[in-house]
């Protein structure tokens, strides 16, 4: 079967990337609502692939933000159904200046595509897209697949609740497959188990009603800024710990049996600070470095600006400060408990002479995936045959809130089969993807899809 899967890639190798570079050249910016256009152009190109890959249907859904597209492939009722799961959106490209070339024009080199979406998650939809197609042109597809492309995961998949609840039949499935994760390494591969929640806010600390000349007035108005600093240098204590009251009522602790099947996974810490460019690693006491991303939860402030920013300098005592905060949260934490306990938090914290207001932005729960469901072991035997071993369970940093929705909603686990690799620089200038890393993730899709029929009955 390998033969022949190698062969169809030998032979549509340059149209895959052809195709590929034409969705990634739409620059589907969800966080830019002067990008709208570009949405509905993902959509519809979207659309166009996955009929020309062999699915019966294709439709897009309009919802109060960005469009949603469906598309399926039914077989035979009977039998198990996969729903693909992905995202046309992708992040802003800030600082232009620092990318090597174009980000919205992919240029290979190295072994690498590079382009914004390269990896997350243009890329690594095409991988699904690109299995599927063989299944169906080779007659080997042996399970019904639905697809699911939405346009706002960049920002936190706002609607994609309320479109699956409305469309629950729909989208019935037996199993959820994803990859929009990543690798250990090249020749390492791993299956995400887990998954962090997330919680994210805006804070706005004002003072004056106006900025004010920082001579006559600094020393005897509180400055917004210097306010806001402290109130975010008190959020964690010295060994890294939240300290918002309640923050960790919910975190269970990972049975030491657990942990050491994490510790298992390779990790090269002095490898891990050279590609970060840190000086040395930081984190919780008592957990190693993969344990503070994968287990526990953490707090960072993404951003923060207020007063004058611009060439020279301007005397003010500035009348507002901002600041953009996130959680990343671990299973049983609930992002919307979370919230509002930073948020009274964070208020108590203010001076008197200042006043906060706490907006979320958005959020949404972790994910736990167990190694025992027939999917999983589908997933496990396709990378083993495609790679030479068998993947690593691992727990991801990362967030995709609409995993967890997806089981509360349609009764469904999730299968986080990725590609990427920690290098591919996703979210960051010149992102990039491994072209070895692409083509091996059409042919473990494929393995999975032929496991995971087997194991049906198929």
């Amino acid at each position: 079967m390998m033969k022949k899967i190698n062969d169809y890639i030998e032979l549509h190798h340059e149209h895959f990337l052809e195709e590929l570079f034409g969705l990634i050249r739409i620059p589907s910016i969800s966080s830019l609502k002067e990008n709208r256009a570009e949405m509905d152009r993902a959509a519809a190109y979207w659309k166009k692939i996955l009929l020309d890959a062999g699915a019966d249907e294709a439709e897009i859904f309009t919802t109060p933000g960005n469009p949603v597209v469906f598309g399926q492939k039914i077989i035979d009722p009977a039998k198990p159904t996969v729903l693909v799961y992905a995202h046309m959106d992708v992040m802003p490209v800030d600082p232009l200046e620092k990318w090597n070339s174009d980000p919205f024009e992919p240029v290979i080199r190295d072994g690498r595509i590079w382009a914004r979406g390269a990896n997350d998650d243009k890329g690594q939809s095409f991988i699904q897209l690109k299995a599927f197609e063989y299944m169906v042109r080779s007659n080997t597809l042996g399970c019904n697949v639905k697809f699911l492309i939405e346009g706002e995961e960049e920002i936190g998949s706002p609607n994609l609740e309320l479109f699956c609840m409305e469309h629950k039949e729909l989208l019935k499935t037996d199993i959820i497959l994803v990859s929009d994760t990543s690798m250990i390494a090249s020749d390492i591969p791993s299956i995400t188990v887990g998954l962090r929640g997330l919680a994210y806010w805006q804070v706005e600390v004002t003072g004056p009603k106006r900025d004010l000349h920082s001579g006559l007035f600094g020393g005897a108005v509180a400055n917004p800024l210097n306010e806001l600093c402290k109130m975010i240098a008190s959020i964690t204590d010295t060994n890294h710990k939240v300290t918002v009251s309640g923050f960790y009522d919910d975190v269970k602790d990972v049975p030491s049996s657990e942990r050491g099947m994490l510790a298992e996974a390779p990790f090269d810490e002095s490898a891990y600070i050279i590609s970060t460019g840190v000086k040395n690693v930081q984190g919780e006491k008592g957990y190693s470095t993969p344990e503070r991303t994968g287990i526990r939860p953490s707090f960072d402030v993404c951003g923060i600006w207020g007063g004058y920013t611009g060439e020279g300098a301007k005397t003010i005592l500035p009348s507002k400060a901002f600041a953009k905060i996130s959680c990343r949260l671990v299973p049983d934490q609930d992002h919307l408990k979370i919230g509002q306990l930073f948020k009274d938090y964070f208020s108590s914290i203010a001076s008197s002479a200042v006043s906060v207001e706490v907006t979320s932005l958005h959020g949404g729960p972790g994910y736990v995936c167990p190694i025992d469901l027939p999917a999983y072991r589908a997933a496990e035997a396709a990378y083993n045959e495609v790679f030479g071993r068998r993947p690593v369970p691992v727990r991801s940093g990362g967030s995709i809130p609409i995993i967890s929705s997806f089981e509360q909603i349609l009764g469904a686990k999730s299968i986080l089969m990725g590609f990427g690799l920690e290098s591919d620089a996703i979210h960051s200038p010149n992102e990039n993807f491994s072209l070895k890393n692409f083509f091996n993730g059409i042919r473990t899709i494929i393995m999975f899809y032929n496991h995971f029929s087997l194991s049906h009955g198929e």
